[in-house]
């Protein structure tokens, strides 16, 4: 498949209280067309980070300080402001975690919508730039489309304001799609709702997804891919049905064992222990060596590399990760305690 998205060692810092500290480390992903990447960790894993480097949305405290994204062949990094202007929102677009702040309250759906068209299209005309936000929002499921063009978003309920965001994102039919934990705040019966809209819009127009989320459910669901994010680095990455059946790295191991089942019942979560571990006092090592109970004297003094292996890609970067697939490291399954389908 067609590679749209190619981030290369994308290296990001940002200035603060601590000095200067680095939220991007080395980051290298892949997404392809039609598919659906799973950006997953904890908070403060630099999920978000990382996609507001690829789009140069960084705060003015942050700096891109090395790596490449090629979109399509061309590297956003190396874009001037008004070049990436030009791709995002049209070839490029990117749903928040929450809509009531990434909508302006004081304009009109109706103005919001259509102001996609006005920039990327150059469309002036009102009756042209009305029907197509209808259509637009008929699109995304919201009823009497017509009649909440003149509404507010605060005249909308959660689930309805994310579809407002979905309709800006996708009216130019973009190639590419950066959902930051979309459905976060939203209950489950929403979630599913945009999650079957998003998968619907993905069909139609062949469109790749990087879908930020905490919930591994979520990405068991929708996803077809996931890169596991700890500490500003990814360390496990694969097909997603690959690496929740047959986790390699502790950490991915840990978060799959914190899930919760309906099929057995336990009378506690497995939890990892500790906590991430601040940016201005990273390890020297691997950054999840102090929580890992398997961890060797290499792990404390080197950080590892990149073991690869399969046909699909997958990749692990731990030191053991031979001796997990071998099933000899004790303590570590080859495979999690739940299915793929548990999980989801």
């Amino acid at each position: 498949m067609t590679v749209i998205l190619e981030a290369k060692n994308l290296t990001t810092m940002l200035r603060n209280r601590a000095g200067i500290v680095t939220a991007v480390d080395n980051v290298s992903l892949k997404v392809r067309a039609g598919r659906s990447l799973a950006l997953v960790g904890e908070s403060g894993s630099g999920k978000s980070m990382t996609c507001l480097s690829m789009l140069g949305l960084l705060p003015s405290s942050g700096r891109l300080m090395g790596g490449e994204v090629l979109f399509k062949g061309r590297d956003l990094a190396k874009m001037s402001r008004a070049e990436i202007q030009k791709v995002r929102g049209k070839e490029i677009g990117m749903i928040l975690q929450d809509a009531m702040t990434s909508l302006n309250p004081l304009l009109t759906i109706g103005d919001q919508v259509s102001e996609i068209f006005r920039v990327h299209q150059g469309i002036t005309n009102k009756a042209e730039l009305r029907r197509r936000s209808i259509e637009v929002l008929e699109k995304v499921k919201i009823p009497a489309a017509e009649e909440r063009l003149d509404s507010y978003p605060f005249q909308f309920s959660g689930g309805m304001r994310q579809r407002v965001s979905i309709a800006i994102n996708v009216a130019m039919s973009p190639d590419l799609l950066i959902c930051d934990e979309a459905t976060t705040a939203l209950d489950v019966t929403v979630q599913q709702q945009l999650l079957k809209l998003l998968r619907d819009l993905q069909q139609q127009n062949n469109m790749a997804i990087v879908f930020v989320t905490h919930d591994l459910h979520l990405a068991a669901q929708f996803c077809d891919d996931v890169a596991i994010m700890y500490g500003g680095r990814i360390v496990e990455t694969g097909p997603i049905n690959e690496v929740f059946a047959q986790p390699t790295h502790p950490y991915t191991i840990g978060l799959l064992s914190a899930v919760p089942s309906l099929a057995t019942y336990s009378n506690r979560l497995s939890a990892i222990p500790g906590q991430q571990p601040t940016l201005a006092r990273l390890p020297q090592g691997c950054r999840f060596e102090p929580r890992c109970e398997h961890a060797i004297e290499q792990c404390r003094s080197q950080y590892p590399d990149w073991f690869e292996w399969g046909d699909s890609g997958r990749r692990t970067a731990c030191w053991r990760t031979q001796e997990s697939l071998a099933g000899v490291l004790a303590g570590i399954p080859v495979r999690s305690e739940k299915s793929v389908s548990e999980v989801a």
